[in-house]
């Protein structure tokens, strides 16, 4: 069975209409792309769903709007796909229809015999000796010495994957004096390589056309060359391409405008990661054997960081994958409150960027949000899914949540940070709240930005035993209660929002609501 994605169109001029897929799957405005969307919400790049190792994975690429997965914003990273998602699209929303996988293709790479002015097959310790001498056993000059150094250098502060990739480019390609240099990467099951970085020689990265080989008809690295370079695991040099009619005719050579190439296996001990690709023009010297040398010495230098990266963001996907999974367990035990993470959760990142909060606060306020009624698994159904008011004694109850959640996450170290989230939301200003009666600025203010959000949403929702206030009705009682339940510059802050929080309760309500008949259900629908 081959994998395969559809999606389908749910409102505006695009109700109706499906898309489908089987690699990558783009969209926004541009009419290249799978999905065209022409609607003044939706940008130019607004993002991708792409098949990876574990399934398909969504990602925002910076739109000025935003993605949603089922209601919540997503932040950096990859987010998991499964059949009835609810996809947004700034203002526009898909459904994933369907989804299928493959299993991995049991076709050969076909490495086609090319002829090369020299490779290197050495292991990661001979290649390492180059970082000091070149290939003649001569002490390396300075700048080479201290591209090499440099690279060293980024492996220990620069955290993100992708600023790692662009500064090793960066360097790689001002050393070597190339006009372009591309770093690719096996991913995948398949160990497919995939484009991952760009730099030309003035050091600026260009942007990537997902899943495509060339941005504008120019190609920026050779797919034959890449692929012979990891499945024989040498690194390739290739003086002058013009000399080797079956490389002079490649279209990824031609129209790249490649006059000499170097292609060297970016490797640690354990695998073979990708291939450092670099190119110089008709106008340039061709490559030499010490440059070969110089470049496979410097893609053993940067591996290791590499792989290390790799598995960071493997983990951090991990990681939210397990929130994703966490939160969703909450809604489903909680009839009554259908949609009530989704709603606090995009409430609670509004009212952080308004405040100004810094990247680090708006991100654990984006990862805890969704846990912070986790507590909640603990609470009998009896009580949890009563159809009346609670009891006194059934509501003490009920508030042990905060308590609960909080020691289900202080047993997840990197959880840890959202914790005043999970126990301190339902606190007060003025210190009559619970579990713990703080009072003022000793709660968080990550707490205190959540209680606004969940106590907004708390009014407005219907309940079995009372209709939810009217929006203007919930944010006079918020009025009424700054300085006393809320804190006084955030209540003011929320006050302020009220067009975009009647905004977003509109956008829900026209994606989610039974009216329009449109049904999200769980992942595990």
């Amino acid at each position: 069975m081959k994998r395969s994605i559809r999606l389908r169109g749910l409102n505006g001029p695009f109700k109706g209409q499906s898309w489908e897929s089987t690699e990558c799957v783009r969209v926004g405005r541009l009419g290249p792309l799978e999905v065209v969307l022409d609607d003044a919400s939706v940008s130019r790049n607004h993002a991708e769903i792409r098949y990876t190792e574990r399934g398909w994975r969504l990602r925002d690429l910076g739109s000025t709007n935003g993605t949603r997965l089922n209601g919540v914003p997503l932040s950096a990273g990859q987010w998991p796909l499964r059949v009835r998602d609810l996809l947004q699209f700034g203002e526009i929303a898909l459904i994933v229809e369907a989804l299928s996988e493959s299993e991995p293709d049991s076709n050969g790479s076909g490495n086609e015999e090319m002829r090369v002015e020299a490779t290197a097959k050495s292991s990661w310790d001979e290649a390492l000796e180059g970082l000091a001498f070149d290939s003649q056993r001569c002490p390396r000059a300075g700048e080479q010495l201290l591209a090499l150094l440099r690279a060293g250098h980024h492996l220990v502060h620069i955290e993100k994957e992708e600023d790692l990739l662009h500064s090793i480019l960066n360097d790689a390609v001002a050393v070597l004096d190339a006009q372009r240099g591309a770093i690719v990467l096996a991913e995948g099951v398949e160990s497919k390589l995939k484009l991952r970085a760009l730099v030309t020689g003035r050091g600026q990265p260009r942007a990537l056309a997902a899943g495509r080989e060339g941005v504008g008809g120019r190609f920026q690295f050779s797919q034959s060359l890449a692929q012979r370079c990891v499945s024989r695991g040498e690194s390739i040099l290739c003086h002058k391409v013009d000399d080797d009619p079956e490389l002079a005719m490649a279209k990824s050579i031609a129209e790249g405008s490649m006059a000499s190439v170097l292609c060297v296996l970016l490797r640690t001990p354990r695998k073979r990661l990708g291939v450092l690709h670099l190119d110089r023009g008709p106008w340039q010297k061709p490559f030499s054997m010490d440059d070969l040398h110089l470049a496979d010495a410097l893609a053993a230098n940067v591996s290791a960081g590499i792989e290390c990266a790799q598995l960071v963001k493997k983990q951090r996907d991990l990681f939210l994958d397990t929130i994703t999974i966490l939160a969703q367990a909450v809604e489903m035990r909680d009839e009554y409150t259908g949609g009530h993470t989704l709603r606090v959760s995009t409430y609670s990142i509004l009212l952080a960027q308004e405040l100004n909060m810094s990247p680090q606060d708006i991100e654990l306020i984006r990862i805890g949000t969704p846990l912070h009624d986790i507590g909640k698994i603990g609470i009998d159904d009896a009580i949890l899914r009563k159809p009346d008011r609670l009891t006194p004694e059934e509501f003490e109850i009920m508030k042990s949540h905060t308590v609960k959640g909080a020691d289900i996450v202080s047993t997840v170290p990197d959880l840890k940070p959202i914790i005043p989230i999970v126990r301190s939301h339902h606190e007060r200003w003025d210190g009559k709240g619970y579990p713990d009666g703080l009072g003022g600025e000793v709660i968080s203010p990550l707490a205190r930005v959540v209680a606004l959000a969940d106590a907004f949403d708390a009014m407005t929702s219907d309940r079995p035993y009372r209709k939810g206030m009217a929006p203007a009705v919930a944010f006079t009682e918020i009025e009424k209660q700054v300085g006393k339940q809320f804190d006084p510059a955030f209540a003011v802050a929320f006050l302020g929002m009220q067009q975009t929080i009647l905004g977003e309760m509109n956008v829900q309500a026209t994606v989610l609501t039974p009216s329009k008949r449109i049904r999200v259900l769980s992942r595990d629908g």
